[in-house]
């Protein structure tokens, strides 16, 4: 609990096909996660360009997680354009020092609320250990 007090801000990028349904059955089910967590509903994230990212970490953002339909998005050939898209926001990330563990794609299907809160799980205790973006140096941006 007071790892949760002290954690930065996450972000999480939600597909309104897939990954968002998901964390409406989270709610709905009653099951909690930590309260630093906040669900942006999307389309499908490859529409935000790297800066965004980027963007996001400068502005105290501490870990953003990308939850995806995977290679089930209804888009074609979008989830694959976004995982190249994320690799090059790693190297970026790397170039600045950011830890990319703070950056994280995974895919979340409607009915998957504990791979939802592992996620969310993960992602509180990785900001908590880490702390706010900028503070790790670049030894830890290439841990990953």
């Amino acid at each position: 609990m007071a790892a949760e007090k002290q954690a930065g801000k996450i972000l999480i990028l939600a597909t309104e096909a897939c990954a968002y349904p998901g964390a409406d059955a989270v709610g709905q089910g009653h099951q909690s996660y930590a309260a630093n967590t906040y669900i942006l509903r999307v389309k499908d994230p490859v529409l935000f360009p790297e800066k965004f990212y980027l963007d996001c970490f400068h502005k105290g953002i501490a870990g953003i997680i990308i939850m995806s339909c995977g290679v089930e998005s209804p888009y074609p050939g979008s989830y694959e354009a976004l995982a190249r898209r994320i690799d090059r926001v790693y190297a970026l990330m790397k170039e600045r020092g950011l830890d990319i563990r703070r950056l994280r794609l995974t895919a979340i299907c409607t009915v998957c609320t504990r791979a939802f809160l592992n996620e969310v799980r993960q992602m509180t205790e990785l900001v908590s250990e880490m702390g706010p973006p900028g503070r790790a140096g670049p030894a830890a941006a290439g841990a990953a």
